[in-house]
């Protein structure tokens, strides 16, 4: 029989890992109404909780990659993985906010950390040659989503069926085939994928990113990538439910299967963005992305809200959902080469975490002061004109040092 090659057996790996860490995260929105009603807490206090995740998400991202370029980076993703186990015990047990806060928000957005993205396509990205990676990542990412197209449709289900608490535990239990993917996880670079910062210290590389123009305004954009899919991911399955109520109750089911529908369009999307990435510039197929979800998202306000025009909205969205994640770690690649990739993604990545932070907790926020989410919907249109223009001037190319003079 034939032999995987190792680039296969990272990206097999790696998508399986990617596809129960963020498939498990993305019930939390599932799980904001129910905990919220068990507890008699506003909705702001879960909102907080949730946009804690993303926030220490964000700001674990830069540790544990650096910790995957310096230590290795299987040590780093068995970190994650036992943080993200404790994190979900502690959530599913959490009577008080402050458990919540510290379960759901603190260890469970360290485990994503350590077990998600930023990791995961890193170590991709190492393993694969320049030609190549853009497809690679947006395989991997791609293959990825698919937890996000069955987990919260049935969690939606299971939550009827056997409370939230029931049901968090047994999400729990889907991480563990992550201890089976972890061992598969190490990437030597490859001599073609050479770049002229390899020679760097972690120190001078991070110096060099945060005064190049083109890193700063793709994390500047990817903010906005974090505001928009994390103001969804939470807030839109309840935003359903309560827009398409019907006399016998809030349409829960039909919330929880939105996320789903994204997850099934994001898989097909992300396949078609990976080869246009090997194309096109990766700059401006991102700022059309961002342009599109501006424009969706003033379409779908515009309209009245119904069970059709949600549907629809979610299988559009959902194209333009994580198809920028590929993109942007592909670039920061091409700027910096891939050995220090883990540490610079990282800090890109945090970046996103911070918005992602903005559009969980204000969302609450905003829907507790207000009865609607009207004014982040068009928060969310601005902010994608933003970063449509912001990536523009972004170049896809290699990092040089400036000229020694004669």
């Amino acid at each position: 029989m034939r032999q995987l090659a190792p680039g296969t057996v990272i990206i097999i790996a790696g998508a399986v890992m990617l596809s129960l860490s963020f498939g498990v995260r993305s019930v939390f929105g599932v799980m904001m109404d129910p905990i919220s009603a068990n507890h008699g807490w506003p909705r702001e206090v879960f909102s907080m909780s949730l946009a804690l995740q993303n926030i220490f998400w964000g700001l674990g991202q830069p540790l544990f990659g650096w910790m995957a370029d310096r230590f290795g980076d299987r040590r780093a993703l068995w970190l994650g993985f036992a943080v993200y186990l404790v994190g979900m015990l502690m959530s599913a047990y959490g009577q008080t906010p402050l458990a919540q806060h510290a379960g759901a928000g603190l260890m469970v957005g360290l485990g994503i950390s350590g077990t998600a993205f930023g990791l995961i396509l890193s170590v991709v990205g190492r393993a694969t040659p320049e030609a190549r990676r853009s497809q690679a990542l947006a395989l991997t990412a791609a293959f990825g989503s698919l937890g996000q197209m069955t987990m919260p449709a049935l969690a939606g289900l299971m939550v009827e069926a056997i409370g939230w608490q029931t049901t968090l535990l047994a999400f729990t239990a889907l991480l563990l085939p992550m201890a089976a993917c972890i061992p598969f996880m190490k990437a030597e670079v490859p001599a073609s994928n050479a770049s002229a910062s390899d020679a760097l210290g972690t120190g001078d590389v991070i110096r060099r990113a945060f005064s190049h123009r083109s890193y700063l305004l793709l994390t500047a954009g990817f903010f906005v990538c974090g505001f928009h899919v994390a103001f969804i991911s939470a807030h839109f399955p309840a935003f359903v439910a309560e827009m398409c109520a019907t006399p016998e109750g809030p349409a829960t089911e039909l919330g929880a299967l939105t996320l789903s529908i994204v997850g099934i369009a994001n898989f097909v999307a992300t396949l078609i963005v990976g080869r246009l990435g090997a194309m096109f510039p990766k700059p401006y197929i991102l700022s059309t992305i961002y342009a599109l979800r501006a424009v969706v998202i003033l379409v779908f306000i515009s309209l009245p809200i119904t069970p059709a025009s949600v549907i629809v909205f979610s299988a559009v969205f959902g194209m333009l959902w994580l198809t920028t994640v590929p993109l942007t770690s592909a670039l920061v690649a091409t700027m910096f080469g891939p050995r220090n990739m883990g540490t610079l993604y990282g800090f890109v990545f945090l970046s996103h975490q911070i918005g992602s932070f903005a559009g969980i907790y204000l969302g609450g926020r905003v829907y507790d002061m207000t009865g609607s989410y009207d004014l982040f919907w068009y928060a969310a249109i601005a902010l994608g004109i933003f970063s449509a223009i912001v990536h523009l001037p972004v170049e896809d190319r290699a990092w040089r040092p400036a000229p020694v003079p004669a």
